[in-house]
């Protein structure tokens, strides 16, 4: 992803209502709420269209607001980055000083699951699915306690997966791939425009808990050219793939169908040939005057249906 008005890094850490401050009698107002209705539904002709967290940035982010908001969009499955299921559990709220990341790395390395298995319910028992988890903890720096943490975690949510930005050093791939297949977890690999046809060789090769996170949005403005050869290729290692549209040569994002990134052509594929692994709306174009996130994940979700209907 490439900074618009809030930057992942700023994303990360920042912006969230803590769980930890609602009453439990709302939490459970809340529950009571959200099961009432309709349970969501976008898996489309055998698609799974999931949404990621990032989508809704310009929004409240709690833990119950981001379930809300995929209930809005009538939408059954999520990429969860970790700071609002982190805030939930109850990790020390960000800050800049020098010792946060050691306090971090203590909170990760000695806290219970039990929250994390508490949001997966909150999700299931609501109809949503967590199937990937994106939090900041499986970089160089992390230690090895608070990766095991991150597996231990994205587990307890139900996911098949973690995902993380793709290393430029292919010891921390190793490192990962390691860990990963000790935990009996899978690392999605994203990559922004340095992505090439051959970008994530390294790593599928060593290990096979080592996998991809494609963006197909980022594919094309870093190669101009379609992901489709690519997605053939590697669809067995594929694990998630996050869609949006993008120009040719490093373009900016576009509402979609206005870019050069054949989505369309992307979901036929994974139609025609049963692809299982989930594609994930990443809202990241500007929104319009009087729209929002989820008014406009909504579209995207449209255009997904009407692709594959």
């Amino acid at each position: 992803m490439k900074k618009q008005n809030v930057s992942r890094r700023q994303f990360i850490g920042t912006g969230i209502i803590a769980a930890a401050g609602i009453a439990l009698s709302s939490k459970s107002a809340f529950a009571n709420s959200i099961f009432a209705g309709t349970k969501p539904n976008s898996k489309i002709n055998g698609v799974q269209i999931g949404v990621i967290t990032y989508s809704f940035r310009s929004m409240p982010g709690s833990i119950e607001q981001i379930l809300q908001y995929c209930l809005d969009c009538n939408i059954n499955a999520i990429e969860l980055m970790g700071d609002a299921a982190e805030a939930y559990a109850g990790a020390p709220k960000y800050d800049s000083s020098a010792d946060f990341g050691s306090r971090m790395a203590t909170w990760r390395e000695s806290t219970l699951m039990d929250s994390f298995v508490a949001i997966r319910k909150m999700y299931n028992d609501a109809g949503v699915t967590i199937y990937a988890w994106k939090p900041n903890a499986l970089n160089a720096k992390n230690t090895d306690g608070e990766i095991t943490y991150a597996f231990n975690a994205g587990k307890a949510l139900g996911c098949s997966h973690v995902t993380v930005e793709l290393p430029e050093d292919n010891v921390q791939t190793q490192r990962l791939g390691d860990l990963a297949e000790k935990n009996g977890m899978m690392v999605g690999y994203h990559a922004h425009t340095q992505a090439t046809p051959t970008l994530w060789d390294v790593a599928l090769a060593q290990s096979d808990h080592n996998g991809i996170n494609l963006d197909i949005g980022h594919y094309c403005a870093g190669t101009s050219s379609s992901p489709i050869d690519f997605i053939r290729k590697n669809h067995k290692r594929i694990l998630s793939m996050h869609l949006k549209d993008r120009k040719f040569h490093d373009g900016p994002n576009m509402p979609w169908g206005q870019g050069d990134t054949p989505i369309k052509d992307v979901l036929v594929l994974m139609k025609k040939e049963g692809y299982k692994f989930p594609a994930t709306i990443e809202q990241e174009y500007k929104i319009p005057d009087g729209s929002d996130a989820v008014k406009e994940v909504k579209i995207c979700r449209e255009y997904a249906k009407q692709a594959l209907s």
